[in-house]
């Protein structure tokens, strides 16, 4: 099954009390370029999460978007800073003795004075979260994927149709090449009266040139390149492995043997026939350029 490079795909979850969305975009491009967009507290989990994705994918530009909502964890802590709390009620006790007043201090006033508590953030166990992460990613991965696969299929579709028109075209090509040698026969008779002014003509050179003509402009050699191209590009399209450059590479030499056919070829007919056929080759490498 062939892959589109273009797919979306999202999940959501919960990592302990945090909770993570993950959404994925891809667009078509000639390499795999992957970056993983996280907030930088949590940056160092780009490298592993990139490697899953690496997994699943081996060309196009691939964006994922993961968010990490802390708002609901509870991984802070509060702590006394035990000798400064002293140290105030120290100095307090201190102030009301020597200003002879008198001193009630009480838990809530102590904590009004600067660095008494001290919010910490829980150190995150880092392996856990990323392992919880892939999970949702994986998730993700697999809708972006189906996602993939159905555009992929309707790849498929249009291109074995144009397929199917490239060898009728062949044909077409195929059955144009020995009439053209006729009627250069029957215009080479025709010129050569013209000129000698008579019927006696020597027919062993008329067919001379007509064979020489006929060694000029024969395509079979290319019509069965262009065959072979097509039985390949069939059996691609129906591989489990990324294809694409394979793809990109094999529509090249339809396009060589198509430009040789049309040089070989002095027909107005065969030359309509080798427009139709380019036509659908370029239709076909603008279609490859979305397979993965």
């Amino acid at each position: 099954m062939i892959r589109s490079m273009t797919g979306f795909g999202s999940a959501k979850g919960v990592c302990g009390k945090m909770e993570v969305s993950v959404e994925l975009k891809s667009l078509n491009n000639r390499y795999l370029d992957c970056s993983v967009k996280l907030s930088r507290v949590f940056s160092s989990l780009e490298e592993p999460l990139k490697a899953i994705i690496s997994k699943h994918i081996s060309r196009g530009k691939v964006d994922a978007y993961i968010v990490i909502d802390t708002s609901n964890s509870d991984d802070i802590d509060i702590k006394i800073n035990r000798p400064l709390a002293k140290a105030y009620v120290t100095a307090l006790k201190t102030m009301a003795e020597e200003n002879d007043l008198t001193c009630s201090i009480n838990v809530t006033d102590l904590t009004r004075f600067p660095d008494v508590l001290q919010a910490e953030k829980r150190e995150i166990d880092s392996e856990q979260l990323c392992a919880d992460i892939s999970g949702i990613l994986e998730e993700a991965l697999s809708g972006f994927n189906n996602m993939r696969l159905r555009e992929g299929e309707k790849l498929k579709r249009d291109i074995t149709a144009r397929l199917a028109e490239i060898e009728r075209l062949t044909a077409v090509a195929e059955e144009i090449s020995p009439r053209s040698v006729v009627e250069y026969r029957k215009k080479l008779e025709a010129r050569m009266n013209e000129i000698l002014q008579t019927s006696n003509i020597d027919e062993a050179r008329i067919l001379t040139e007509a064979g020489i003509f006929a060694d000029r402009i024969a395509i079979n050699e290319e019509t069965v390149r262009l065959r072979s191209h097509i039985a390949q590009l069939r059996e691609l399209l129906d591989s489990r492995e990324p294809v694409g450059r394979k793809i990109d590479f094999l529509v090249q030499e339809f396009n060589r043997e198509a430009n040789t056919i049309g040089s070989k070829g002095n027909d107005v007919e065969m030359s309509r026939t080798i427009v139709d056929l380019k036509a659908e080759i370029e239709k076909i490498r603008e279609q490859a350029q979305n397979i993965e």
